[in-house]
């Protein structure tokens, strides 16, 4: 019997307690899994011009993170997003139809109870909506002070809500904020002439408090 979809009743996920949130150490095997997995994108999809990147926490070398591997697609200007769908499903993945962003198409694999866990997450995106994900992550991987923060939110939420997986992503939502409003307007951008920081334009995070 093929296993049913997971069903959301208004509160909660039919497969909430299989498909628990778990932030292990950072894996140096992530980035080889995604080159593997963006492999069999690329040639699946066949579609010259797409762009595929590696996103998320486990783009970014000694970031403990759920062991899911993001991947960000790219397609070129013009092209109709929905051609993915086929070859995604084909590798694998559930096409998540009912996903409330609307900036990006989103695809699940391994999930329960269709699968046995969650091994990787796909995000078709123009680039335009993409860009504060490619970002953060760049920013992340030359701010370790701010990746500390970030990986020490994500321990103490997965630890407060393993099954619930819409209140683990709104409980980051103030840090990512915090470290995306640096990215964003760094204060080496605020310095005057005689190389005197300005005020008030540095977004202050809470280890800086």
């Amino acid at each position: 019997m093929t296993p049913q979809a997971p069903e959301f009743d208004g509160q909660r996920w039919s497969n909430a307690e299989e498909d628990r949130i778990e932030v292990v150490a950072a894996d140096p095997r992530w980035p080889q899994r995604f080159a593997e997995e963006a492999a069999a994108i690329a040639k699946a999809a066949s579609l010259p011009g797409l762009g595929i990147e590696h996103i998320g926490s486990t783009a970014v070398p000694g970031l403990d993170a759920k062991p899911i591997i993001d991947i960000l697609l790219l397609p070129p200007p013009g092209s109709d997003l929905h051609q993915l769908i086929e070859p995604l499903q084909g590798l694998g993945y559930q096409y998540w139809a009912e996903n409330r962003d609307t900036s990006r198409m989103f695809f699940v694999k391994g999930m329960p109870p269709l699968g046995s866990g969650r091994t990787h997450h796909v995000h078709v995106m123009e680039l335009s909506d993409a860009s504060r994900r490619l970002l953060f992550r760049d920013w992340l991987r030359t701010h370790p002070d701010d990746a500390r923060r970030y990986a020490q939110v994500k321990h103490e939420l997965a630890t407060r809500f393993p099954t619930d997986r819409d209140a683990y992503t709104e409980g980051k939502d103030e840090v990512v904020a915090q470290i995306l409003g640096r990215a964003l307007n760094p204060p080496e951008h605020h310095r005057d002439r005689d190389g005197d920081a300005g005020h008030g334009s540095e977004i202050q995070g809470p280890g800086r408090r």
